[in-house]
């Protein structure tokens, strides 16, 4: 009996120790930390494709990955600055001042057009066979050789801005499937090759991702099944000059956001 009150306040204790050990183990929803998301890139991170589009020259939609996961994720805060059209330099000087030491996030794709993807696809839709295998060639070269330092360059400039920041890179998705596709399509070889292009750009950018220190994310085995000529497609055919050979709506939901949740949960 003398030593009730020992083993009450003994009982204390412990309790108090357990309810702060859980506290730090199983923080609750107030000690959550922020995610400050900043979405920088080209036009596969603007939503280029899916329309409708904001007001600006940058034709950014709602229906791109990158605002369905900050809405799906109740972000602290988002900042869409991916632009269509946009290459490396331009999120360099125009971009990645949405940056700080508070963003804890960031996205992009970029490199795309770096590599001539308007001219290659437009040399391969409207030209001959050998004019769309130069244009190819000449992208895959450059690709391998001039691509790697200007993405080193881009991922450095995002580091130096936002050093707190998870970099998550996207990758582009092969274009096309390579079955019967009509009277009016390009190729079966023309296909080919440009997928074969899809895939060198994502080696290179995959490559360089990793040597940042950034996470990869490889789009294609999401689209695998849905390029143009597929039965239910997610990529804009030339139905429109703009949104050709980009995602329709479909492809940032059903493609980008979850490859891109498979990487941040």
């Amino acid at each position: 009996m003398p030593h009730r009150p020992l083993a009450r306040a003994l009982a204390a204790l412990v309790a108090l120790c357990t309810a702060a050990l859980g506290a730090v183990l199983a923080p609750g929803t107030a000690q959550a930390a922020a995610v400050n998301y900043v979405a920088l890139g080209d036009s596969y991170s603007s939503g280029v494709g899916a329309g409708p589009y904001d007001l600006s020259s940058c034709l950014r939609s709602q229906k791109s990955y990158a605002p369905l996961w900050a809405a799906a994720n109740a972000v602290s805060s988002f900042q869409f600055a991916a632009c269509g059209g946009a290459v490396t330099s331009d999120v360099i000087n125009n971009q990645v001042s949405s940056l700080s030491t508070s963003t804890t996030l960031v996205t992009i794709t970029i490199g795309g057009n770096d590599a001539g993807f308007v001219d290659v696809i437009t040399s391969c839709r409207f030209g001959s066979t050998s004019n769309c295998t130069n244009a190819v060639n000449e992208a895959k070269a450059f690709a391998t050789a001039t691509l790697p330092g200007r993405l080193d360059a881009t991922y450095s400039a995002i580091r130096n801005r936002a050093p707190n920041a998870r970099l998550i890179v996207l990758g582009y998705p092969r274009l096309f499937e390579t079955g019967s596709c009509g009277l009016l399509a390009m190729s079966t070889y023309k296909r080919t090759i440009l997928n074969e292009a899809a895939d060198v750009l994502a080696t290179v950018i995959s490559g360089r991702a990793g040597a940042a220190g950034a996470t990869f994310v490889d789009t294609r085995p999401y689209f695998a099944g849905h390029g143009v000529c597929a039965a239910d497609p997610w990529i804009n055919d030339i139905s429109g000059v703009i949104e050709a050979y980009h995602p329709d709506a479909d492809g940032y939901r059903h493609g980008y956001l979850p490859a891109l949740t498979a990487v941040t949960g």
